[in-house]
C-alpha cells in the first residue's frame, strides 16, 4: 500500500491558533502532511519565509505530531504538489467567503491534476474568526492576540511590531 501524503498550503504569517486546528485534524487523515509555506506578496507578509517556516516547525514541534513535514516552496501549487507525491491537498474554511475562494481555486486546481483531491475542513466555531491578516492587524495597533495565537508566536508577532513600530495614537 502507498503512503497517503497531504499537502496543507498557506503562507503561516503567522501560525494561528486554526492552522494548528486544521494540522492536527488534517494529519489524522494522512500518513504523511506536508505543511506547504509559500510565498504570496500580495499578502504584504510581516514575516521572511525563513522566519515563517522556523515559525511553522517549532509549533509542530510543541504539538508533537510525528507525521508532519514542514517545507517551504514558492511555485504553482500542483506542481509543488506532485514533487512531494501528494494525493490530498487540505485546506480550511471559516466562512462561506472562504468557501467561494477555495471552491473556485479547487476546480482550478483539479483542471491542472484530477489525480490529486481537495480536502475542505472546517475550522472549530471557536477559531473560525481568527485570520492571519488581522492578528497583524491587531498586533500593529496594540490589542491583545493571546486569544488568537501560541505564546511564542505572540512573542514573536509583538518583536516584529516592535521593529516596524505600533500603528494608532490612543
Amino acid at each position: 500500500m502507498t503512503e497517503r501524503i497531504g499537502i496543507y498550503p498557506g503562507t503561516f504569517d503567522p501560525i494561528t491558533l486554526g492552522h494548528a486546528d486544521i494540522i492536527r485534524r488534517g494529519s489524522k487523515l494522512v500518513d504523511r502532511l506536508i505543511l506547504g509555506v509559500t510565498t504570496n506578496p500580495s499578502k504584504n507578509p510581516m514575516f521572511s519565509p525563513e522566519q515563517r517556516i522556523a515559525m511553522v516547525e517549532r509549533e509542530v514541534a510543541a504539538m508533537g505530531l510525528a507525521n508532519i513535514e514542514v517545507v517551504g516552496f514558492n511555485a504553482l501549487l500542483m506542481k509543488f504538489a506532485n514533487k512531494m507525491n501528494a494525493s490530498v491537498i487540505i485546506r480550511g474554511l471559516r466562512a462561506v467567503a472562504d468557501f467561494e475562494y477555495e471552491y473556485q481555486m479547487a476546480g482550478m486546481n483539479q483542471q491542472i491534476d484530477d489525480e490529486i483531491e481537495t480536502v475542505f475542513l472546517m475550522a472549530d466555531v471557536s477559531l473560525q474568526p481568527i485570520a492571519s491578516k488581522l492578528v497583524k492587524e491587531i498586533a500593529l495597533f496594540g490589542g491583545d492576540i493571546a486569544p488568537f495565537v501560541s505564546e511564542a508566536v505572540r512573542e514573536d508577532v509583538l518583536a516584529k511590531v516592535a521593529e516596524k513600530g505600533q500603528l494608532g495614537d490612543y
